[in-house]
Protein backbone atom coordinates (compact mmCIF):
# COMPACT_ATOMS: atom_id res chain seq x y z
CA UNK A 1 0.00 0.00 0.00
CA UNK A 2 0.80 3.68 -0.58
CA UNK A 3 -0.09 6.73 0.38
CA UNK A 4 0.00 10.42 -1.30
CA UNK A 5 -1.23 13.66 -1.07
CA UNK A 6 -2.52 16.24 -3.64
CA UNK A 7 -0.18 19.64 -2.98
CA UNK A 8 3.15 19.10 -4.85
CA UNK A 9 1.48 17.51 -7.64
CA UNK A 10 -0.76 18.60 -10.80
CA UNK A 11 -3.25 16.13 -12.16
CA UNK A 12 -0.98 14.63 -14.72
CA UNK A 13 1.88 13.90 -12.46
CA UNK A 14 -0.11 12.39 -10.27
CA UNK A 15 -1.88 10.02 -12.35
CA UNK A 16 1.72 9.08 -13.30
CA UNK A 17 2.99 8.74 -9.73
CA UNK A 18 0.48 5.88 -9.27
CA UNK A 19 0.57 4.44 -12.31
CA UNK A 20 3.79 3.95 -11.71
CA UNK A 21 3.38 2.55 -8.23
CA UNK A 22 0.65 0.16 -9.74
CA UNK A 23 -2.03 1.56 -7.99
CA UNK A 24 -5.50 -0.18 -8.60
CA UNK A 25 -7.42 1.75 -5.83
CA UNK A 26 -7.60 4.97 -4.60
CA UNK A 27 -8.80 5.15 -1.21
CA UNK A 28 -9.44 8.40 -0.35
CA UNK A 29 -9.54 9.41 3.50
CA UNK A 30 -10.56 13.57 2.94
CA UNK A 31 -13.52 14.92 4.44
CA UNK A 32 -14.38 17.29 2.21
CA UNK A 33 -13.19 16.09 -1.16
CA UNK A 34 -11.72 19.81 -2.54
CA UNK A 35 -8.79 21.42 -2.64
CA UNK A 36 -8.56 25.28 -2.87
CA UNK A 37 -6.75 27.01 -5.71
CA UNK A 38 -7.25 26.46 -9.60
CA UNK A 39 -3.70 24.93 -9.65
CA UNK A 40 -5.55 21.58 -7.55
CA UNK A 41 -9.04 21.56 -9.01
CA UNK A 42 -7.96 18.37 -10.36
CA UNK A 43 -8.31 16.92 -7.18
CA UNK A 44 -11.80 18.02 -6.45
CA UNK A 45 -13.76 15.00 -6.32
CA UNK A 46 -15.64 14.12 -9.65
CA UNK A 47 -12.83 16.14 -11.79
CA UNK A 48 -10.29 12.97 -9.64
CA UNK A 49 -13.36 10.63 -9.81
CA UNK A 50 -13.33 10.65 -13.60
CA UNK A 51 -9.56 11.17 -14.19
CA UNK A 52 -9.00 7.87 -12.35
CA UNK A 53 -11.50 6.11 -13.98
CA UNK A 54 -10.44 7.20 -17.17
CA UNK A 55 -6.83 5.61 -16.08
CA UNK A 56 -8.76 2.51 -14.89
CA UNK A 57 -7.57 2.94 -10.95
CA UNK A 58 -11.04 2.26 -8.74
CA UNK A 59 -12.15 4.79 -6.37
CA UNK A 60 -13.61 4.92 -3.13
CA UNK A 61 -14.45 7.48 -0.54
CA UNK A 62 -13.87 6.72 3.06
CA UNK A 63 -15.19 9.10 5.09
CA UNK A 64 -15.38 7.47 8.53
CA UNK A 65 -11.42 7.86 8.51
CA UNK A 66 -10.99 11.64 7.62
CA UNK A 67 -10.92 13.89 10.75
CA UNK A 68 -13.84 16.18 11.89
CA UNK A 69 -13.81 19.63 11.44
CA UNK A 70 -13.40 20.35 14.75
CA UNK A 71 -10.49 18.07 14.94
CA UNK A 72 -9.15 20.00 11.70
CA UNK A 73 -9.41 23.14 14.02
CA UNK A 74 -6.90 21.47 16.73
CA UNK A 75 -4.43 21.23 14.12
CA UNK A 76 -4.90 24.24 13.32
CA UNK A 77 -4.47 26.32 15.78
CA UNK A 78 -0.93 24.47 16.49
CA UNK A 79 0.23 25.41 13.04
CA UNK A 80 -0.71 29.26 13.49
CA UNK A 81 0.87 29.04 16.93
CA UNK A 82 3.88 27.37 15.06
CA UNK A 83 3.82 29.80 12.60
CA UNK A 84 3.35 27.35 9.54
CA UNK A 85 0.33 26.92 6.86
CA UNK A 86 -1.16 24.23 5.52
CA UNK A 87 0.67 23.29 2.88
CA UNK A 88 4.48 23.55 4.73
CA UNK A 89 3.40 21.63 7.69
CA UNK A 90 5.95 18.83 8.31
CA UNK A 91 3.96 16.96 11.29
CA UNK A 92 0.86 16.35 13.51
CA UNK A 93 0.06 17.88 16.61
CA UNK A 94 0.65 15.66 19.51
CA UNK A 95 -3.03 16.53 20.72
CA UNK A 96 -4.27 16.10 17.19
CA UNK A 97 -2.44 12.50 16.83
CA UNK A 98 -3.98 11.52 20.29
CA UNK A 99 -7.87 12.93 19.69
CA UNK A 100 -7.50 11.53 16.05
CA UNK A 101 -6.58 8.26 17.14
CA UNK A 102 -9.05 7.74 20.26
CA UNK A 103 -11.87 9.76 18.30
CA UNK A 104 -11.21 8.61 14.99
CA UNK A 105 -9.18 5.38 14.21
CA UNK A 106 -9.73 3.36 17.60
CA UNK A 107 -13.17 3.33 16.62
CA UNK A 108 -12.63 2.60 12.93
CA UNK A 109 -13.28 -1.17 11.29
CA UNK A 110 -10.07 -1.64 9.17
CA UNK A 111 -10.90 -5.04 7.93
CA UNK A 112 -12.87 -3.70 4.94
CA UNK A 113 -10.35 -1.91 3.77
CA UNK A 114 -7.72 -4.77 3.79
CA UNK A 115 -10.10 -7.30 2.17
CA UNK A 116 -11.07 -4.40 -0.33
CA UNK A 117 -7.23 -4.58 -1.61
CA UNK A 118 -6.35 -5.35 -4.88
CA UNK A 119 -5.17 -8.79 -5.82
CA UNK A 120 -2.53 -7.18 -7.86
CA UNK A 121 -1.13 -3.98 -7.53
CA UNK A 122 -1.48 -1.70 -4.78
CA UNK A 123 -3.98 0.25 -3.18
CA UNK A 124 -3.55 4.42 -2.17
CA UNK A 125 -4.57 6.62 0.39
CA UNK A 126 -4.97 10.15 -0.46
CA UNK A 127 -5.40 13.10 1.51
CA UNK A 128 -4.19 16.66 0.71
CA UNK A 129 -0.82 17.05 2.33
CA UNK A 130 2.35 16.46 0.43
CA UNK A 131 4.14 14.55 3.40
CA UNK A 132 2.72 11.88 4.87
CA UNK A 133 3.68 12.77 8.54
CA UNK A 134 1.48 15.77 8.07
CA UNK A 135 -1.10 14.10 7.83
CA UNK A 136 -3.35 11.75 8.89
CA UNK A 137 -2.87 9.34 6.43
CA UNK A 138 0.06 8.59 7.89
CA UNK A 139 -1.33 7.10 11.34
CA UNK A 140 -3.90 5.29 9.02
CA UNK A 141 -1.09 3.51 7.19
CA UNK A 142 1.13 2.91 10.60
CA UNK A 143 -2.63 1.75 12.41
CA UNK A 144 -2.51 -0.95 8.93
CA UNK A 145 1.17 -1.92 9.62
CA UNK A 146 0.82 -2.74 13.24
CA UNK A 147 -2.65 -4.51 13.22
CA UNK A 148 -2.42 -5.84 9.61
CA UNK A 149 1.24 -5.69 8.86
CA UNK A 150 0.84 -4.27 5.10
CA UNK A 151 3.44 -2.81 4.15
CA UNK A 152 3.98 1.22 3.76
CA UNK A 153 5.25 3.44 0.83
CA UNK A 154 4.88 7.42 1.23
CA UNK A 155 5.03 8.90 -2.16
CA UNK A 156 5.91 12.22 -3.03
CA UNK A 157 6.27 14.92 -5.92
CA UNK A 158 9.84 14.33 -7.89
Amino acid sequence: MVTIGVYGFDGESFLQRLRHADVRLLLDVRQRRGVRGPEYAWANSLRLQAALAHARIAYDHRRELAPTTELRHVQYAEDDRQGVGKRSRRELAAEYTRRYTTEILDLADLAPIVSALPGSGTAALLCVERDAEACHRSLIAQRLTERHGIVIEHLCPS
